[in-house]
């Protein structure tokens, strides 16, 4: 879609390779909620910004957030307020969240599910008329603002819509392979993109980039993700100088399908949890009395999946390696009602009718709460004029995301980063310049695996192995000599990925996109592999079977990656900022911390590989 502000031309490189360039203010890297509403919030400030998405306009991982959008409206639970959602987020990310962060979206919050209604979402309803809110997981209250199971997808075709009524200007199926910065400044000055269609390249001119593009799900074996997730934006920002953070928290979700083989893992929301499903195993047996006998089902998505894991390692699990979900006792009109999605996906797919017959289920990769660092405010990177927000972006999250903060998450500091973004180029009008040198240095990297002939290596194969390595060696329960294992043949992958190798035109060309993907994958698992090895305790979404306990005495702190000399990957431990007094209080738990008796045992530990 043609932008009349963008200023679009054609022009040719140093190396030969014509490039088509668009001018813009803010350049926004993903098409989901998050970059969505950046683009709304960049555009109704002023701003020339211009959206790229990697897949089509409209179909993003925001749709697969399908059980709510968790903010205390107190709708049906008029007791439920800020502070609690507060105290329930900081409290399930096991302490490690940045306070401020989790301050600014649950006070925010409220504000942005009404803001969508005006935009024009339909949400399920109260005999009153208002917004209707369901149990989740590990809220204290009924919080999550639905639209029966298809909440994320209704986010997207109303966020759409405001894109499309701005005329803002986009681009699909664009695939951004690097970040460029001003020599002297050190500020963002651009970013090139390839036009999977055609096999085109664009360079973007801009003087500040929002990320939006979502995890890194596709790195592993079984996963929710669709194939979009390959941890994109997290190595666009690495390569480009910015900080990565709590990269070892990934997030099982406790229930994905398990049959058919094609279908594995595509996510079965945990509405039906909060409808009142059950969780048994082989024996009949509802297990999750014996893990959480207050919450059972609706307990943390870190403590369900480990109590499924468990029971299927223990051999309670059925002869596909699950357990099984029961919402039967709901009633099929019921059922047909609330769980709409549900309902078709498992009669299409796995022919089974869930007002009549249980669910297969069983962990798969979800989410990832560890990204990029951001500031809480604006959403600025390390790196002057780069943004990030969303599932890219961490902080929130801590070390366990509670279900339905995703959504919340990316309305508030999708609008939060636009703002910051729009503010910098408006207050600081930036200047910053792109280097013809790096331009056409990127250009030969991109198009390097045309240039390899013989011995090279397959890119979709290598997309494979990766994901293979890091379910067997880095999944729910890790151990140190299965992690080095993992980084070993990680490793390994990465030096086989300095020749990937693709041939034939470039327009449509799978294997080149591939290559692209692959690159980015081996960076984000030696990240997550490293944090992890690091962390020598169990918290949260991070499960040591050598370290089996959680030890605030020494890892109340966040790990963080940098790029340093040599292209190497260095390490560093931020003690967890202290919070208010007042905000302590506010936790509901026993063993709240004394941060000033406790001061010495908040500092960075040593780091031992």
């Amino acid at each position: 879609m043609p932008s009349k502000s963008s200023n679009q031309k054609t022009v040719k490189s140093n190396v030969s390779e014509p490039y088509k360039t668009i001018d813009c203010d803010v350049l926004i890297v993903g098409a989901g909620g998050a970059g969505m509403r950046a683009a709304i919030e960049c555009f109704d400030r002023g701003m020339r910004v211009f959206l790229t998405c990697k897949s089509v306009m409209g179909k993003a991982h925001t749709v697969m957030a399908e059980g709510g959008i968790a903010a205390a409206l107190g709708n049906i639970d008029p007791q439920d307020n800020w502070k609690a959602h507060f105290s329930d987020t900081i409290v399930e990310g096991q302490y490690i969240n940045n306070w401020r962060m989790v301050e600014i979206f649950a006070k925010e919050a409220p504000e942005r599910v009404l803001e969508l209604e005006r935009y024009g979402a339909l949400f399920d309803r109260t005999p009153e008329g208002k917004i209707m809110q369901r149990p989740f997981g590990a809220h204290s209250y009924r919080r999550l603002c639905y639209v029966g199971d298809r909440t994320g997808l209704e986010m997207i075709r109303t966020l759409e819509d405001q894109i499309l009524k701005r005329n803002i200007p986009y681009l699909d199926e664009v695939e951004i392979s690097t970040l460029f910065r001003d020599a002297k400044s050190g500020g963002i000055s651009g970013a090139m993109g390839i036009k999977i269609r055609t096999g085109e390249l664009i360079l973007f001119r801009c003087q500040a980039v929002i990320l939006a593009t979502g995890g890194c799900g596709k790195v592993y074996e079984v996963t929710s993700n669709s194939w979009e997730s390959t941890g994109d934006g997290i190595a666009l920002a690495y390569r480009a100088g910015a900080e990565l953070m709590d990269m070892e928290m990934i997030q099982f979700h406790p229930t994905g399908m398990i049959y058919p083989a094609g279908v594995r893992g595509m996510l079965v929301t945990e509405a039906v949890r909060g409808e009142g499903g059950i969780l048994t195993n082989i024996k009949g047996e509802r297990f999750m009395e014996r893990y959480d006998t207050k919450r059972k089902e609706l307990s943390a998505r870190d403590v369900v999946a480990r109590a499924i894991y468990k029971e299927i390692m223990a051999g309670r699990g059925t002869k596909n390696g699950a357990v099984y979900l029961d919402i039967t006792h709901r009633g099929a009109e019921y059922i047909k009602t609330k769980l709409p999605s549900m309902y078709a996906q498992f009669l299409e797919f796995a022919n089974i009718d869930i007002t009549k017959e249980k669910m297969e289920v069983a962990p798969t990769v979800h989410y990832q709460m560890g990204g990029v660092r951001v500031d809480p405010e604006t959403g600025e990177t390390s790196v002057r004029g780069l943004y990030a927000a969303g599932e890219v972006a961490c902080g929130l999250h801590g070390a366990n995301r509670l279900g339905g903060n995703s959504l919340s998450d990316i309305l508030v500091f999708g609008r939060r980063a636009g703002i910051g973004a729009s503010n910098y180029v408006r207050k600081e009008s930036p200047q910053n310049k792109l280097s013809e040198e790096d331009v056409d240095e990127e250009i030969t990297r991109i198009l390097s695996p045309f240039k390899v002939r013989k011995g090279g290596a397959n890119p979709f194969a290598l997309k494979e192995k990766i994901a293979s390595v890091m379910w067997k060696y880095v999944g729910i329960i890790r151990n140190e000599q299965e992690l080095k294992k993992g980084l070993e043949e990680i490793l390994e992958i990465k030096q086989e990925a300095k020749k990937v190798q693709a041939s034939g035109p470039r327009r449509f060309n799978q294997a080149w996109a591939d290559s692209l993907a692959v690159w980015n994958m081996v960076l984000d698992c030696e990240a997550i592999i490293l944090s992890a090895l690091a962390r020598k305790e169990s918290r949260g979404a991070h499960t040591r079977s050598d370290y089996p306990e959680k030890d605030d005495t020494r890892w109340m702190v966040n790990i963080m990656e940098k790029e340093g000399k040599n292209g190497r990957m260095i390490q560093k431990f931020v003690p967890v900022e202290k919070m208010p007094e007042e905000y302590e209080r506010l936790l509901n738990r026993a063993e709240v911390l004394s941060w000033k008796e406790n001061e010495a045992k908040h500092q960075a530990p040593a780091i031992k590989r």
